[in-house]
């Protein structure tokens, strides 16, 4: 007994000290309200994370601008204080200053983000007026707060109709024309890859009906350094996201979104569904 006690405790040492991972199993949820750091709320942010208090001076800060990208979407940048992006050890205790963000568009979480800039493309914003906003979470996943309000930035955007020349615009988008593109189902207009897409060594699609995977979940092999596509479709509005690369891709309900990984690091991953739980592939990168 005093063995077994010794080797769980050295391996719960190892995994504090080892690499952090946002694993978790399916209908389990990624907070886990750790560390000492500030008071702990009742309370939650929209998205249901509860709140890190801590006090006003000192406290992280951050500020959301965006420009235009010159070949696709829009280009954001995070301008961050008392704040230092901690990608090594999420999942892991709560520590002042440091963490990740989230990216919300019109109140719906579409990324994750572990760096001050990130590329936003044209086909996750719909046509119209839009808010971004962008807060600062601890590495368990709790949000920073300060006088009971999460840390967060936000932006407006006006996204133009699909196929406007100029399509990066900020300001009125133009009305869509009798002959704007239909359905990415539609055979008569047919939907443009995504940025990058053609890089890929491989490509995986995915599509999901009714709570069922199709073609059913399976393991894809990749060599590391390789590049693979993830084609999904599903009929309900999810979140994709890839565990150990923690990378995430908003789902629009009943439209193909493509995510592109490089396979950087050796091991098994799995690749699933956020709402739903459902598990879609496995990545195994030698």
């Amino acid at each position: 007994m005093l063995a077994l006690a010794l080797l769980l405790t050295g391996g719960a040492a190892a995994g504090c000290g080892g690499r952090a991972t946002t694993h978790h199993k399916p209908g389990t949820s990624h907070e886990q309200a750790s560390g000492s750091v500030g008071t702990l709320l009742a309370t939650t942010d929209a998205a249901g994370h509860k709140l890190r208090e801590v006090a006003a001076e000192g406290a992280p800060e951050v500020r959301l601008a965006l420009r235009p990208d010159s070949e696709d979407g829009w280009n954001l940048q995070l301008s961050v204080k008392n704040f230092r992006f901690t990608p090594d050890s999420t999942g892991g205790a709560a520590l002042p200053g440091a963490g990740h963000a989230h990216l919300e568009l019109d109140g719906r979480k579409i990324a994750r983000l572990y760096a001050p800039w990130f590329h936003l493309p044209a086909a996750q914003v719909p046509e119209g007026a839009h808010t971004l906003t962008v807060r600062l979470y601890a590495d368990d996943h709790t949000a920073w707060a300060v006088s009971g309000k999460p840390v967060e930035g936000a932006a407006q955007l006006t996204a133009p109709a699909p196929g406007t020349p100029g399509g990066h615009s900020h300001g009125e988008a133009p009305s869509q024309s009798p002959q704007s593109p239909q359905s990415p189902q539609s055979p008569q207009s047919p939907q443009p890859p995504a940025p990058g897409q053609e890089q890929a060594d491989r490509t995986v699609t995915i599509t999901v009906r009714d709570g069922k995977v199709s073609p059913a979940p399976a393991r894809t092999e990749l060599r590391r350094g390789e590049r693979v596509a993830l084609r999904v479709t599903s009929d309900r509005a999810d979140t994709l996201h890839v565990h150990g690369y923690d990378k995430e891709l908003a789902l629009p309900a009943g439209q193909e979104a493509t995510l592109i990984l490089t396979a950087d690091r050796t091991g098994l991953f799995e690749v699933e569904t956020h709402e739903s739980s459902l598990v879609l592939t496995q990545l195994l990168v030698r």
